[in-house]
C-alpha cells in the first residue's frame, strides 16, 4: 500500500470530506460568540437565532414543507423516529414497515410491542423492491401509521414513497419515511408524496457535522402527536405545560447551536451545487463499480444489479471468504475504509439472505474517483 494512503467508501455511515465551510462556521461560532438562542436577550443571540431560522428555511425548501416553524431540530435521525414512534402510538395501533428498515425504527417499534402496538413488515423482494400493491394488501382496520425508509443503508434501494404516499392518503394513514440515505442526494417532496414526519440527519448526504438532525411534521400529524421530551423551551416559562406551539413543542433543552451552524453550511454548499450534479455523480461512479465487480465469480452484489432505483450504497458478500476478513485486508493493506457487518438493520440482511454474514459495504461520495475505485478493484483480486 502507498505510504498514508485513504480511500473512505464509508459515506453510508457518515460524509466525508464534508461540504465546504462546515469547519469553518462550526469554529467561528465557537470562537466568537457561542451564545444560546431563547435565553440570551442581546444582539449576539440574536445573530445566531437569524442563522437557526435561515436552516430552518433551507430545510423547508429542501423537502418542500409548507412552513419552517414545522422543521424540528433533534440530536440525530434515530431521536426523530423515536419521537413519532413513542410521541404518536397508542395501544391497539398497527404499523407497517418495509423488510428494509434499520433498528432506528425496529428497536423503538419492538419496546412498543410490550405497550400493545403492533407491526407488520410488508412483502419485500430479495433486490429490495417493494411493490406498493403489497403495501396496500397489508393495511388492516386498526393500523395508524406506514413508517419506511426512503433508501436502504444495505443495498441501496429506493422504496417508491410516492406511490405508498397516495396508499396512506386513500386508506387515512399518517406516512412517515426515514430520509437517512436519500436526503440531500434524491429529490424529496413531502407534499407530492404526501409525506406526514420526514427524519433526515445532517451529517450524511446533507455533508454536515454528526449530532444534528431532525424531522418535518404535518399539521394534522402534530395534533395528534405527544412531545417525547418535555422541559426548558424559553418560552412560556409560566406554565409547566408544554407549549403547543411549534417548533418550541419538540424542541426543550439547549439546541446544538455548532451543529445547526454547520448544516446550514453544508445546506447552502447543496443549494449552490444542486442535487442532480450530487446525485449524477454519486451514480457514474456507482456504475462503475458495478460494472467492474460484474468480473468477480466469488462476489455477490445485495440487492439490485443495476444502478436503477437504487442511492450510491453497493453490499457485497463475499462467498469464498469471510466478509470482516476481506474487509480487514481492504483497509490494511490498500487504505479502502468501508463497514462490514449487519449495518445495524438486521431485517434487511434477512431480507437480501445475507444473514447472519453481513456484508461490506461500498458507498461512494462526490470526492471519490474512478481512480480510487481501480485501486479498490485491484484489492480486491488480490485478496
Amino acid at each position: 500500500m502507498e505510504e498514508g494512503r485513504q480511500i473512505y467508501f464509508d459515506n453510508g455511515s457518515t460524509s466525508w470530506p464534508k461540504a465546504p465551510n462546515v469547519a469553518e462556521a462550526m469554529a467561528g461560532l465557537l470562537k466568537n460568540g457561542a451564545f444560546n438562542i431563547n435565553r440570551g436577550n442581546y444582539e449576539g443571540a440574536y445573530e445566531i437565532e437569524g442563522i437557526v431560522l435561515d436552516t430552518r428555511e433551507q430545510l423547508a425548501r429542501l423537502f418542500h414543507a409548507r412552513d419552517s416553524r414545522n422543521v424540528i431540530f433533534t440530536p440525530g435521525i434515530t431521536y426523530s423516529l423515536n419521537y413519532f414512534i413513542k410521541g404518536f402510538l397508542k395501544p391497539g395501533a398497527h404499523v407497517l414497515v418495509s423488510g428494509l428498515e434499520h433498528n432506528a425504527v425496529m428497536r423503538p417499534l419492538k419496546q412498543m410491542e410490550a405497550k400493545g402496538v403492533a407491526y407488520d413488515a410488508v412483502r419485500t423482494q430479495e433486490d429490495g423492491t417493494v411493490h406498493p400493491e403489497s403495501v396496500e394488501e397489508a393495511v388492516r382496520g386498526n393500523t395508524k401509521a406506514v413508517i419506511m425508509l426512503h433508501a436502504s443503508n444495505v443495498c441501496g434501494t429506493i422504496l417508491p414513497i410516492r406511490e405508498i404516499g397516495e396508499i396512506c392518503r386513500r386508506h387515512h394513514l399518517f406516512f412517515a419515511v426515514d430520509t437517512a440515505q436519500s436526503a440531500g442526494t434524491i429529490p424529496v417532496d413531502m407534499e407530492e408524496c404526501n409525506i406526514d414526519f420526514l427524519a433526515f440527519t445532517g451529517h450524511k448526504g446533507l455533508l454536515g457535522p454528526q449530532g444534528i438532525g431532525g424531522f418535518l411534521v404535518s399539521e394534522e400529524l402534530d395534533g395528534c402527536m405527544e412531545p417525547y421530551i418535555a422541559g426548558g423551551t424559553g418560552s412560556q416559562s409560566d406554565s409547566l405545560d408544554m407549549p403547543q406551539s411549534l417548533p418550541d413543542k419538540y424542541e426543550s433543552g439547549t439546541l446544538n447551536l455548532p451543529g445547526i451552524i454547520g448544516l446550514h453550511a453544508a445546506l447552502s454548499y447543496i443549494e449552490d451545487t444542486g442535487i442532480e450534479t450530487i446525485h449524477r455523480r454519486k451514480m457514474e461512479l456507482t456504475r462503475y463499480f458495478l460494472e467492474r465487480i460484474a468480473e468477480f465469480p466469488d462476489i455477490r452484489v445485495a440487492g439490485k444489479k443495476g444502478t436503477k432505483d437504487r442511492v450510491a450504497v453497493v453490499s457485497l458478500d463475499f462467498l469464498g471468504k469471510d466478509n470482516a476478513v476481506a474487509a480487514f485486508e481492504l483497509e490494511q493493506q490498500y487504505g479502502i475504509m468501508t463497514r462490514v457487518g449487519l449495518h445495524c438493520a438486521p431485517a434487511a440482511h434477512q431480507t437480501l439472505h445475507t444473514y447472519p454474514q453481513g456484508t461490506v459495504r461500498f458507498a461512494f461520495g462526490m470526492e471519490n474517483t474512478e481512480e480510487e475505485i481501480d485501486l479498490c478493484l485491484e484489492g480486491l483480486r488480490r485478496i
